[in-house]
């Protein structure tokens, strides 16, 4: 299946590297008009936009997860630059609040839950309210694993992200039937914000997945086209686990997403 979305414009957060860097290289080789890519710091999105090239289609933005003013200036100058904003991929995470929740310092769980719980929401209502409403769209919400079980010392990062589960059927309710929402719940995939879960033990970290192996960016992007996609087209209110058989195929699990 050759999935497409030609014409069609984007905005992904947290696309500096990893998961949201290579959602916005294969929406851009997928036939996007136009890409948006946000992240909090401008040196780190300029390297991404060099790697991923294309600067006629690709728009960089300076941007917090968490403001809902970033929300609506960047989605406001996606729609001035190229005419529309169709997708929405609200991949922006954080996880500074490791710990047991008995012991864990209250305000990294709080930035936690803002930035992954929070910022989804402001980003959604910014695209809803600006264009999707009027013209539809299709918003792809990245969770965890770790939001449909829980897992040992990242609970705050575990509850946040099954609140981006619950969201996303929310506001795939309220949005229909114009926009669908949509969610991808990768395990353990390779990048930074995971790099606790897998550098120096990936091997011991592999086997805990039936198909042997950590996750790639890639694996990730993929599902996300795949949902955004016309493909996808009767779809809206699901939770895509992409996660190397953790939560199909396994009978425990002790990985934390």
């Amino acid at each position: 299946m050759d999935l497409r979305v030609d014409g069609k414009v984007a905005i992904v957060t947290g696309a500096s590297r990893g998961i949201g860097e290579a959602t916005a290289a294969l929406l851009l080789a997928s036939g996007a008009r136009g890409v948006a890519i946000t992240s909090r710091r401008e040196e780190n999105l300029a390297e991404a936009a060099a790697r991923l090239g294309e600067p006629d289609r690709l728009l960089v933005k300076a941007a917090r997860a968490d403001s809902a003013d970033d929300a609506d200036a960047t989605v406001a100058a996606v729609i001035d630059r190229f005419g529309s904003c169709d997708i929405l991929i609200n991949n922006a995470g954080t996880n500074p609040s490791a710990g047991k929740l008995a012991d864990v310092d209250l305000g990294a769980v709080a930035k936690t839950w803002e930035v992954n719980q929070l910022g989804p929401l402001l980003w959604s209502r910014s695209a809803w309210s600006l264009y999707m409403a009027e013209h539809g769209g299709s918003i792809v919400n990245i969770a965890s694993v770790g939001g449909m079980t829980p897992g040992a010392l990242i609970g705050a990062y575990n509850i946040s992200k099954a609140a981006v589960i619950h969201l996303s059927r929310q506001l795939a309710m309220e949005f229909a039937p114009k926009v669908r929402v949509n969610v991808v719940a990768p395990s353990v995939v390779r990048t930074r914000l995971a790099a606790a879960l897998w550098e120096g033990i990936e091997e011991h970290t592999a086997a805990a997945h039936p198909l042997q192996r950590i996750g790639e960016p890639d694996d990730i992007a993929a599902a996300v086209l795949f949902l955004v996609s016309d493909a996808a087209s009767w779809i809206t209110g699901v939770t895509l686990p992409v996660d190397g058989g953790v939560t199909g195929a396994s009978s425990a699990s002790s990985l934390g997403g």
